[in-house]
């Protein structure tokens, strides 16, 4: 069975959201040093988990039901980020305040450690507009998910 333009551009977005958003963390921490808090972390895990599903959706089927999945996926995402958007702006507290990011610089382990620069969850590292990366997570991603879901959904009513 072939999917409708509807469920393909789903299908497309599904997949380009949570990478590129994924990307953007990627360059913004190794290319200018803005390192992932642990609540930056949590954003992170349901958009990999929404290229997975994503990716299912291209290869085997049920598609709409993968692709389903992945706007799920992106949705938790984005409510991730706005509890993180909220503890920043100091709106409630967070489970957490700070992270150390370990990376292997060759040394030892415990030098690793030692110098792991920490990064605290309830200060915005960058912000455009006033918005944090948090909030600009929340952002995409809510409208991303609804997106896809509603662009599933167009296929129930025809």
């Amino acid at each position: 069975m072939s999917l409708s333009p509807s469920s393909r551009l789903a299908r497309v977005l599904a997949i380009a959201v949570p990478a590129l958003l994924l990307g953007g963390a990627y360059v913004s921490q190794y290319g200018f040093g803005l390192y992932p808090c642990e609540m930056c972390w949590w954003q992170r895990w349901p958009h990999f988990a929404a290229v997975g599903l994503a990716l299912l959706a291209f290869l085997a089927p049920p598609q709409r039901f993968w692709t389903g999945l992945a706007a799920i996926a992106i949705l938790v995402s984005g409510g991730i980020g706005l509890f993180h958007a909220g503890v920043e702006y100091g709106w409630w507290e967070g489970i957490t305040s700070c992270a150390a990011t370990v990376t292997s610089g060759g040394g030892s382990a415990l030098d690793d450690i030692m110098n792991a620069p920490l990064t605290r969850c309830d200060e915005p590292a960058w912000t455009l507009f006033g918005i944090s990366l948090a909030g600009y997570n929340f952002l995409i991603s809510t409208a991303a998910g609804i997106a896809i879901l509603a662009l599933l959904a167009k296929d129930r009513r025809v």
